[in-house]
């Protein structure tokens, strides 16, 4: 896990009394987040997981993945294209059932929810 995973809220929710072994879950998890490091942002030379733009990731009982992102900034030239470049990365995960994608601008994104690597690699630390 990098240092952005304990610092942010992107770790995957589950109901209490989830069905789905908690394993499971992590297996999950890993794989996402993985899926999620191979989307990049065109512009920035870092993924959309290292840059911050995952607040959520939400695995139900029927392994229904609900991702909540963001976009550096609500004019992206790629605002519409991102989020089926999510659901198509996350989406060939192993488990996953279906994948859903809710673009959210709340609390805006700024450069302080990158990891220390996307700060290296963007050279904004």
């Amino acid at each position: 896990m990098t240092d952005q995973a304990e610092s942010f809220p992107n770790q995957p929710e589950t109901a209490a009394g989830s069905t789905i072994a908690p394993a499971e879950i992590e297996r999950l998890t890993d794989d996402i987040i993985a899926a999620l490091k191979t989307v990049y942002d065109p512009e920035i030379p870092a993924d959309i997981y290292e840059l911050g733009l995952i607040y959520r990731i939400d695995i139900d009982d029927d392994r229904l993945v609900t991702i909540d992102m963001t976009l550096t900034a609500p004019g992206c030239p790629v605002a519409g294209e991102m989020p089926g470049w999510v659901a198509n990365a996350v989406g060939v995960v192993p488990g996953v059932y279906d994948v859903k994608v809710n673009m959210v601008f709340d609390p805006p994104w700024t450069p302080d929810r990158m990891s220390e690597e996307a700060q290296v690699a963007t050279d904004w630390y």
